[in-house]
């Protein structure tokens, strides 16, 4: 089955059949070469050929190691390349945000609503924000209806509470002390609010050098015209290289002639890739999709399991500690990927406590978990809880984490098999929405991975071979 597209098509009066016809693309690309954007000739963008909107194809083929293009550092938008960056340095203090996104917004609010703007030839690529369908634009009956149990709409939720606050209590109060360059009737919430969901899809933020990463901020995201035209696969064939001059696409492997280029937005699950950028990889190509179990569910299993009011208040404790440790949080997740946890440290560390012997537990809790911790090989950890290891885990683990992902499935609205059904109709497939099939792509590569965990759970380890276990749900 295809990928789901990135991007919705959108209307700039171009015809399919002549590009050539599409003034804003050439508009676009007229500017490139005025900034000195450098395109090689093997490859050329359109909107024929691609998985969504614009994309970019292979003219010719193109060796493992090319340059693609590259974009010099002037051409990049951010809060310092902008008419109004002046205004926002001055601000600097006033503009801080848990985001760290607000003065890119603010730029973006100016540049894309003024005709005049030296970015309006790539900022119109953009004629409609409305066309994001990101699920924080879908009402919340159908976004809570068909993506239960996901982990999307409690993300989606955090986000449009926090796109409110930093509206009004940053934005808004700029806006207002600077009429004479925006206006609080055309710069709106509705229009913020789109504008986070552009940066959320196109933007790009350049990584820290290792040696910084303890001591810095993450750099603020920018836009970086070009690279965002790039649609993302898991099995990408370019990569974006962050040099001092400029930024290169550069080609991971050979490039067949007509094949798209596709760069890589990182290794994203597909919640991920819905909660941010839209869409979804269809079920099974994405390889970095996963599942997750709500820490919290964990605490849940435990508690219920607990046969006496004794044993209940050892559970209380021993999450107490975990919790004191920074082991576990009420809104963290273990995260299972296809060939086991993602989350090594956390779940073992959660499943040896919970599962531990009154004894043990105290000794443990006496040392603060430092002896227990040492001792704990991280090779060893890793190889335990992999779609290997987790067969052979001891009984009461097993029992543990099997009533985790129950207590998780009976999250989502429906079963596994009328997902799988659906999936398997191509005419029944065919009458969904875009977002129904979305959702549905979601929903069944999480249940899949879910179900797998369960059944490793109830393996033995001597009388069945879980590597050999296949897709029977």
């Amino acid at each position: 089955m295809a990928t789901d597209a990135k991007r919705p098509k959108q209307d700039n009066g171009a015809s399919a059949q002549n590009p050539g016809e599409d003034k804003t693309l050439q508009s676009f690309l007229s500017w490139c070469k005025e900034v000195r954007l450098e395109v090689s000739e093997k490859v050329y963008v359109s909107r024929e050929g691609t998985v969504a909107d614009y994309g970019m194809l292979a003219r010719e083929e193109i060796e493992e190691g090319e340059v693609i293009f590259s974009i010099p550092r002037a051409a990049l938008l951010n809060q310092r390349r902008t008419a109004i960056h002046s205004i926002l340095e001055k601000e600097e203090e006033s503009l801080k945000s848990q985001s760290g996104w607000v003065p890119l917004l603010l730029a973006l609010m100016f540049e894309y609503t003024n005709s005049e703007s030296y970015w309006s030839p790539y900022l119109s690529l953009w004629s409609d924000f409305r066309t994001l369908d990101h699920p924080m634009f879908w009402p919340k009956e159908e976004r809570e209806r068909l993506l239960q149990g996901t982990g999307v709409p409690e993300a989606v939720e955090k986000d449009l509470a926090n796109i409110l606050k930093e509206y009004n209590d940053i934005v808004l109060p700029f806006i207002q002390s600077h009429r004479e360059v925006l206006d609080p009737q055309k710069h709106t919430l509705e229009l913020y609010q789109s504008l986070v969901a552009f940066v959320m899809a196109y933007s790009f933020q350049e990584p820290l050098e290792e040696d910084e990463e303890d001591e810095k901020e993450p750099n603020p995201p920018m836009m970086v015209p070009m690279a965002d035209i790039l649609n993302h696969v898991v099995n990408h064939n370019a990569n974006l290289e962050f040099r001092t001059e400029s930024l290169k696409m550069v080609s991971v492997r050979r490039i067949k002639k007509g094949e798209e280029v596709f760069n890589t937005y990182g290794e994203l699950a597909n919640w991920q890739l819905l909660h941010m950028y839209g869409f979804v990889e269809s079920y099974p190509s994405n390889t970095n999709d996963s599942a997750d179990i709500q820490m919290t569910t964990m605490y849940k299993a435990a508690l219920q399991a607990a046969r006496t009011e004794s044993e209940h208040s050892l559970v209380v404790e021993k999450w107490d500690l975990l919790c004191q440790l920074d082991i576990v949080g009420e809104e963290r997740a273990f995260v299972f990927g296809q060939s086991g946890s993602l989350t090594d440290e956390e779940l073992y560390t959660s499943l040896k406590v919970l599962c531990m012997p009154v004894e043990q537990f105290k000794e443990f809790k006496e040392n603060e978990g430092w002896e227990e911790a040492e001792d704990d090989d991280e090779d060893e950890v890793a190889a335990a809880l992999s779609n290997e290891g987790i067969p052979k885990l001891s009984l009461p683990w097993r029992q543990l984490l099997g009533d985790s992902v129950a207590l998780t499935l009976q999250d989502y609205a429906d079963k596994l098999q009328p997902d799988k059904e659906l999936l398997g109709d191509q005419q029944a497939y065919g009458r969904l929405s875009s977002r129904e099939r979305l959702a549905l792509q979601l929903r069944y590569g999480q249940k899949v991975t879910l179900h797998q965990l369960l059944e490793l759970t109830q393996c033995h380890p001597v009388r069945i071979d879980c590597r050999d276990l296949k897709h029977k749900f």
